[in-house]
């Protein structure tokens, strides 16, 4: 016995696994290399067409799609649940694409119908993406055109910005600017462009680590004036603070640095204040990594009336694909040369494909997020410390497929809940059971933990061996190496961190 790949079951495979804004990019390319294929809005029924009814080849659902042979069947998820075969043959072939990159993306809902529909309404659909915001090295570069500055000098802070790294620092030494540049600047010029440079906004841009970072704002603060400050206020204690005790502040270390210092924990309190708000990344402020956009594939609502979660498809807004009737009917005419005949029937074959393989994805999705809803309907009554252990094969077993289907359906999918947006992944982890027996995901687990730490005494904070002590008073049996690491993944401090003085 030998599996073969087909292509149809890399297209199936890629595009459930794709996210609804790598989804849509997916669909443009296949809009812009298939001429059969054409795009309509999902409210336009396509009454204006006579394609649908006078084309027999767009009749039943049985005559419209590809015959395929015994190795290439079709695969279609149905609602009987006798569809794990299909789904069997994909897990086989797992480890194949183990290494395929995918991208990230956006919901539609599509049909196949024949249309002689305007061709600039698949134009018109491809241009509607929304620009890429200005980056952090244009953002520089423009005001460094207004920089007067000898010409050496110029040509080095150019080379400068083009070294400078998303969160606006330049954490390349300066020999090796050098030696990665065509016809590299003196070290005199690279350091004296990056004082210029270091005047840039957002100001603390061009520092080479976060004390000079926080300095540079600091005089830019100091010079322009600033309206919360003590008029005459030099930043002198803040300065110190930054330059020689920023460790003692990370660990928390007022009475040491008041000691040292022979100010008063009041005057230190204050100044921290004003270093909070100065930015530790300020090239973030502009463009720079543009964030990833988060569409949901679903949305999850309470029916007032039954009382149950429903779940909605987020394909509502999208528009919906066709096979183009014109070239359907060129399909049957005889005087059609046998290379066109080939190339249309090639891309009718690949629409149908694509088609299919989308509708495929958004019955998967949509039965694997029905699954989790029903699992976890605790948590949208309750919230996060209700959510149960749910493994992604109990779900696979329900559902009659495999398991790494239910993963690559999960995979960067987001839903809208009554508790705000979860990525659906959220929803599938193991647990451990509390002392009345019950099943607790980890995640719950460090939602409780969370709750004890927000509503600990902020001036005697609890260590980890206390948090492990009050877990066990509400049946959570945890080592402290345990409660150490979910309060590291929550981004929690140690008690000597958070305690206040």
């Amino acid at each position: 016995m030998r599996q073969l790949l087909t292509p149809r079951m890399i297209q199936s495979m890629e595009i459930l696994q794709l996210p609804l804004l790598a989804l849509e990019e997916r669909i443009e390319q296949e809009l812009q290399n298939n001429p059969v294929l054409e795009v309509r809005d999902a409210n336009d029924d396509g009454s204006g067409s006579t394609e649908a009814s006078t084309d027999g080849d767009a009749g039943s659902d049985g005559e419209a799609r590809e015959q395929f042979s015994e190795e290439e069947q079709p695969m279609v998820v149905r609602d009987d649940g006798h569809q794990a075969d299909d789904f069997d043959r994909l897990a086989k072939l797992t480890e194949y694409l183990e290494n395929e990159e995918f991208g990230t993306n956006d919901s539609f809902r599509v049909r196949q119908q024949g249309s002689d529909g305007e061709r600039d309404r698949k134009l018109d659909a491809m241009a509607n993406t929304a620009a890429r915001g200005q980056n952090l090295a244009d953002h520089l570069l423009g005001q460094w055109a207004f920089i007067e500055a000898p010409p050496e000098v110029k040509k080095a802070g150019e080379v400068i910005i083009n070294f400078i790294d998303a969160d606006g620092y330049l954490r390349t030494p300066m020999d090796q600017v050098q030696r990665e540049t065509k016809n590299p600047p003196t070290l005199e010029h690279l350091d004296l462009a990056l004082r210029f440079v270091q005047t840039l906004e957002p100001s603390g841009v061009g520092a080479r680590s976060l004390q000079e970072c926080f300095l540079i704002q600091l005089n830019m603060l100091e010079a322009e004036g600033d309206e919360e400050a003590i008029e005459g206020h030099e930043f002198d204690l803040e300065r110190k603070l930054v330059a020689d005790h920023m460790k003692d502040l990370e660990m928390n270390r007022y009475p040491q640095i008041s000691k040292k210092l022979g100010r008063e924990i009041s005057e230190l309190k204050e100044a921290v204040r004003m270093l909070s708000r100065l930015r530790p990344h300020p090239g973030r402020s502009i463009g720079g990594a543009d964030s990833p956009s988060v569409t949901p594939d679903a949305t999850v609502w309470l029916n007032e009336e039954t009382g149950r979660y429903e779940v909605t498809m987020a394909h509502e807004r999208a528009p919906s694909l066709y096979i183009r009737g014109e070239y359907r009917r060129m399909l049957k005419e005889r005087a059609i040369d046998k290379k066109t005949r080939e190339f249309i029937s090639n891309n009718v074959r690949n629409a149908r494909w694509l088609i299919e393989s989308i509708e495929q994805r958004s019955s998967t999705i949509q039965r694997v997020i029905r699954a989790v809803v029903d699992a976890q309907q605790e948590f949208f009554e309750r919230g996060p410390e209700a959510l149960k252990p749910l493994p992604m094969i109990l779900v696979a077993d329900q559902l009659g497929i495999h398991v790494a289907t239910v993963s690559r359906a999960v995979h960067e999918k987001w839903i809208q809940t009554p508790r705000g947006i979860y990525p659906l992944r959220r929803f599938f982890s193991g647990g451990t059971t509390n002392a009345e027996g019950e099943d607790m995901s980890w995640d719950a687990v460090k939602e409780k933990l969370k709750v004890i730490i927000d509503n600990e005494d902020k001036i005697n904070p609890l260590n980890d061996d206390e948090i492990v002590e009050k877990l066990k008073e509400q049946g959570i049996d945890l080592a402290r190496r345990t409660v150490a690491k979910y309060r590291k993944i929550l981004n929690i401090p140690t008690a000597r961190q958070r305690k206040e003085f």
